[in-house]
């Protein structure tokens, strides 16, 4: 009797099969008829939409600069390895590594025994040779009047004219020797050749040094004035060309590794004279006063060419320049609180400020953050500046 009360019979079970496929298919055309109709039906507008939040600014008539950048490196203006010019032990070092000296400064003393005696050798020598010109002209003149009286022969006194003129010439040779002794001594003390900056020592006290040394005692850098080296392609070739043939020096800032702040600002001081065709770029180099010591020998830096400034021109802050299939727009907030899309022709770029060639007049407002969900006739709400 219970078997009989759970068995379905099949032509039943085919009824309910059925009836659960249509459910199925019954509830999925609900939900695209709902979804279909919350696509197709249009987000409240006017007063009852919701203002989307951004940032905007004020577009105003400034100058802007045209530039030019190119990566570069700071290099000393002269570097000049400090050599001892004669042979000696080093018996004084002068100077402290890393200090800045002037040109004339003592930076070290090598033992000056022997150049001393050398000097006294060539003084003592000149002093003998002179005495011997001094009697020969004695005898030369005395020569003179015995011939006049005809006591002795004109052979004898040519022979002691050409004595005279002997040591004449070795009086003379002694003044050099001499003189040669005391340049000898005056290398004894190391003097700077240039104004810069010292760098490490590389020989100690006590140690012979030799004119032939290739190390030298140290080497200085020029730092004040320093130079920067840098690249610029060769399409802004012909403008710097023209700047410098009206005899005008373009000013050049020297900016940090990210470019984002100055360190120092100087003057274009040449081109080179031939374009690199690996890179078709030039290479150019400034010049700087460095007073303040922000520029290092070495030190890598982006270089800012300035070629000319651009007066009473539209500006916008650069973020308010939007990208499209059509080219460069921008949001202009209206009056009443909607945005209208802008395209807009574009101008030099000076740093994060934009030059606006056509499409904006000074004083419309134009959104720079918050722009991701605007669109032409979006409501919106100004937040800051």
């Amino acid at each position: 009797m219970s078997e009989r009360l759970l068995t379905i019979p099949s032509k039943w079970r085919v009824s309910f099969a059925a009836t659960a496929v249509c459910a199925a298919l019954a509830a999925g055309l609900a939900i695209e008829w709902a979804r279909t109709r919350a696509v197709a039906t249009p987000a409240p507008a006017g007063p009852a939409a919701r203002a989307i939040p951004v940032m905007a600014a004020t577009a105003r008539a400034d100058s802007v600069a045209v530039t030019v950048s190119g990566l570069g490196s700071v290099t000393a203006l002269n570097t000049v390895a400090v050599r001892s010019r004669v042979d000696g032990q080093l018996m004084r070092v002068a100077f402290k590594e890393g200090e800045l000296v002037k040109a004339g400064d003592l930076l070290a003393e090598i033992d000056e025994r022997p150049a001393k005696a050398g000097v006294e050798q060539a003084e003592g020598q000149l002093g003998r040779d002179e005495a011997l010109l001094a009697n020969a002209r004695l005898d030369l003149a005395r020569y003179r009047e015995l011939l006049a009286e005809d006591s002795i022969a004109k052979q004898q006194l040519d022979t002691q004219a050409a004595l005279v003129r002997q040591y004449e010439a070795t009086v003379e040779l002694d003044r050099g020797a001499l003189d040669n002794a005391k340049i000898q001594l005056d290398y004894c003390r190391i003097t700077a050749p240039i104004s810069g900056r010292l760098g490490l020592r590389l020989v100690d006290v006590g140690n012979v040094v030799h004119a032939s040394d290739t190390g030298g005692l140290v080497v200085i850098t020029q730092v004040q004035p320093i130079a920067v080296v840098f690249t610029l392609p060769e399409e802004a070739l012909p403008a710097v060309l023209e700047k410098l043939a009206k005899g005008e020096q373009p000013e050049v800032d020297a900016l940090d590794r990210e470019g984002a702040h100055r360190l120092a600002q100087g003057t274009l001081a040449s081109v080179d004279n031939q374009i690199d065709p690996a890179t078709g770029t030039v290479r150019l180099k400034a010049q700087f006063a460095n007073d303040d010591g922000a520029l290092f020998p070495n030190q890598f830096v982006n270089a800012r060419l300035l070629l000319e400034t651009k007066p009473d021109i539209t500006v916008i802050p650069a973020a308010g320049v939007q990208r499209g299939a059509e080219g460069a727009f921008a949001y202009v907030v209206k009056p009443d609180h909607t945005v209208e899309t802008r395209s807009l022709e574009l101008g030099p770029v000076d740093g994060d400020r934009a030059a606006i060639a056509r499409g904006l007049a000074p004083g419309e407002l134009v959104v720079i953050e918050g722009t991701a969900l605007l669109r032409d006739g979006s409501r919106v709400e100004v937040r800051g500046p």
